[in-house]
């Protein structure tokens, strides 16, 4: 397995650093919640993990706007609707005239999602025209749907309907987790990585971190010659999950991989705005009622605030011996441009917490790390069709990760876990070798009244 990184993980992985103090800390590109959903991620995490006891779970995911309304996912229905219904009627965004004035028409793709068939109603609309034809509140679409829309590292005028449909019927009418999750008990290299390292290694594979793919050719030894900064390597068949980004380099390194139309469609991925995380080792704790997660939306760039000293192991350690805290920033879809706008987005985040959070502001930094990226798949309207599949046209090469097609309910690290486990099922295929059992919540909605509604309504547009 080649890693271009000097760490496991991709995305989720981390590494150690050192805080002018002297202290050792392991730093990240922030905070990621595993959702009761993650069912094919959470299964490969019990390969180390079987009771997956280095996951936590928060006990509520609130939200707050601009103007101090907050909603709260903790204590909601589990069936659906009602989950849905119920985050609705408590939600400070709403109001009966609201509900009234929504358009059912508009709003029955959100509820009887079924893959791939929502992408072909939904995908040339963007997430905001169609919240715009249901008529959604404004207040409610800012402080729910934005949040989940930048979520995907998109605006809501960037990002397709179709895979925010996606979003409400995996959290909402699709499954009855709903939106609260669990999160690792150290930092992800502690609780993940190093043990699938071991996992690994001790099955024979071996691990080449900092390593990175300059090209793949047919021929060689095997099927294929991979061409990294260490030599080449050889092999029968290969997976290639990486970001896009990479994917386009290898691609464009590699003229006799796959066709012309294929290595095409890989140089149109495009890739999400960039984003900021910006972490603060602070010199006394944030209140005892602060929430570890807490998502904002029309509070400038800040899209969420993580105080990790409440369910990370080596961020407490440090507060306490500091009698301290550990925050960290979110800015996703940020507008920057250079390096000076990075700066003014990392100050603007500090400021937004002193308002949200008063008594950071009393405290000092001790340290801090600001991380810019853009490294993100970005879900664009009318996209779906010219995403890559998990198959090439070389049946020996397979791709995998989040910004890959799979006509399944999955989203974000759920997608990169169930099309690498694809993947594998292709290629030991090949070999006449049993793969693994994908799992994903139902791929339509469970409330069967609005699945009946919805095909009625179909079969009058279909005849009128």
């Amino acid at each position: 397995m080649l890693e271009k990184q000097p760490y496991l993980g991709g995305r989720v992985g981390a590494w150690p650093d050192r805080l002018r103090d002297g202290s050792d800390v392991t730093m990240s590109r922030g905070f990621h919640a595993f959702f009761k959903q993650y069912y094919n991620l959470r299964h490969l995490l019990a390969r180390t993990d079987p009771a997956l006891e280095r996951l936590t779970p928060v006990g509520d995911y609130p939200l707050i706007d601009g103007q101090g309304r907050a909603d709260s996912f903790r204590g909601l229905p589990r069936r659906p609707p009602w989950n849905a219904l119920g985050f609705a009627w408590r939600s400070p965004t709403f109001a009966l005239g609201d509900m009234l004035r929504l358009n059912p028409r508009a709003a029955m793709p959100l509820a009887t999602v079924q893959v791939s068939q929502v992408y072909e109603r939904l995908d040339d609309l963007a997430a905001d025209e169609l919240l715009d034809a249901i008529n959604f509140p404004a207040a409610a679409r800012h402080l729910a749907f934005e949040v989940f829309s930048r979520s995907f590292f998109a605006r809501p005028g960037d990002l397709s309907a179709a895979e925010l449909a996606v979003m409400f019927h995996i959290y909402f009418l699709g499954s009855s987790e709903g939106l609260l999750f669990d999160v690792p008990t150290d930092t992800f290299a502690a609780s993940l990585w190093d043990p699938l390292d071991s996992y690994l290694t001790d099955l024979g594979v071996k691990l080449r971190t900092g390593t990175s793919v300059d090209g793949i050719e047919p021929g060689g030894d095997l099927r294929y010659r991979v061409h990294t900064g260490d030599g080449p390597l050889d092999a029968d068949a290969i997976v290639l999950a990486t970001d896009s980004a990479g994917l386009r380099e290898i691609a464009s390194a590699s003229p006799d991989l796959g066709d012309p139309a294929w290595r095409d469609q890989l140089a149109r991925m495009r890739s999400a705005p960039p984003f900021v995380v910006h972490r603060l080792w602070l010199d006394r704790p944030l209140a005892l009622h602060r929430a570890p997660f807490l998502g904002t939306s029309g509070w400038g760039p800040l899209d969420n605030i993580s105080i990790l000293d409440r369910y990370e192991s080596e961020a407490l350690h440090w507060a306490l011996e500091h009698r301290g805290s550990v925050v960290e920033l979110h800015a996703y879809a940020a507008p920057i441009d250079d390096q000076p706008d990075q700066a003014a987005v990392s100050d603007e985040l500090v400021q937004q917490l002193y308002k949200i959070y008063p008594e950071a502001a009393a405290a000092q930094v001790v340290d801090s790390r600001t991380l810019l990226r853009q490294d993100c798949p970005l879900f664009a309207p009318g996209g779906f069709a010219d995403r890559p599949t998990v198959t090439t046209p070389d049946d020996g090469i397979v791709l995998a990760g989040d910004g890959i097609r799979i006509d399944l309910p999955v989203a974000l690290m759920e997608r990169a876990a169930t099309t690498g486990l694809h993947a594998a099922n292709v290629l030991l295929a090949r070999f006449g070798l049993q793969g693994h059992d994908l799992f994903t919540v139902p791929n339509h909605g469970r409330f069967q009244p609005l699945q009946r509604l919805a095909r009625r309504s179909g079969s009058r547009a279909d005849r009128s």
